[in-house]
């Protein structure tokens, strides 16, 4: 599925992969500078990433404010991903300025962050998911009624889980509960399993079954060509998945993303 990359069975986002390989490469020009130029780079790169880092989560935090009231805890949650890059690289700047000024190894380490923020950047938007149609499928909820996807004229927002997946039962209650009063419609399908084995998993963790939809043959999944779960789709208002986040996704990010499907009704 386009958006990650696999290698074996571990499977990985693409974006998230970026971020680490620049986060590399920003350590590693520090250390050429401070062999070269000044002593202090390696300090200050240390110390500028850490307070990159921190200033992008708190600016994500700061955006999606009330998805992080209603769950505070996932303000630590920063394995599922949600960091403004703009705010980071602010941070990042400022903090090379107060150490370095405009000595050249200061220089030199705001050119190499604003080299890789620009190309982190560009790498993001090509390798961005294409928007493509959403595959027209006939599923069923728990009671058997049919759950026709990949109709035209309404966003909603498509979750592929299974029992069985760790990440997928950390996040099915919140899933559950932003399906409950969300105005996008939250389809939580699963993947592989019969409804008696669903039921069984619903009652233990007790949790509400409304979203469940089935899919035991795993079709949906082939049909988007989902290499990891859980996966969640973004579909717009014209029946084309326009946004994807590989593995567990938060509050934020889910309300961020359900936000942009109202934007373009």
């Amino acid at each position: 599925m386009d958006g990650v990359i696999q290698i074996g069975p571990l499977a990985m986002a693409t974006d998230r992969l970026i971020a680490v390989a620049a986060i590399w490469a920003f350590l590693a020009i520090a250390g050429v500078i401070a062999a070269r130029l000044d002593s202090r780079a390696m300090r200050a790169g240390w110390l500028s990433l850490l307070a990159g880092l921190v200033a992008a989560r708190i600016g994500f935090i700061l955006a999606n404010l009330d998805a992080f009231i209603a769950e505070p805890w996932g303000m630590l949650a920063i394995w599922q991903g949600g960091f403004s890059v703009w705010a980071g690289a602010a941070a990042a700047l400022i903090t090379i300025l107060v150490m370095l000024g405009r000595r050249p190894a200061g220089l030199a380490l705001i050119a190499t962050v604003a080299g890789l923020f620009v190309l982190h950047l560009g790498a993001a938007t090509l390798i961005a998911p294409d928007v493509r149609p959403m595959p027209r499928l006939m599923l069923t909820d728990l009671d058997g009624k049919p759950v026709e996807l990949g109709i035209p004229g309404r966003p909603m927002v498509i979750n592929l889980w299974a029992t069985w997946c760790p990440p997928c039962r950390r996040e099915m209650p919140m899933l559950i509960d932003v399906a409950q009063s969300s105005k996008v419609p939250v389809l939580l399908v699963n993947q592989g399993e019969d409804a008696a084995a669903i039921r069984a998993f619903l009652v233990k963790q007790g949790l509400a079954n409304g979203a469940i939809v089935t899919d035991p043959g795993g079709v949906l999944g082939k049909a988007v060509a989902s290499v990891a779960l859980p996966t969640t789709l973004f579909v717009n208002k014209a029946g084309e998945i326009a946004g994807l986040h590989a593995g567990e996704i938060s509050r934020a990010a889910l309300t961020a993303g359900m936000r942009d499907l109202q934007r373009t009704q």
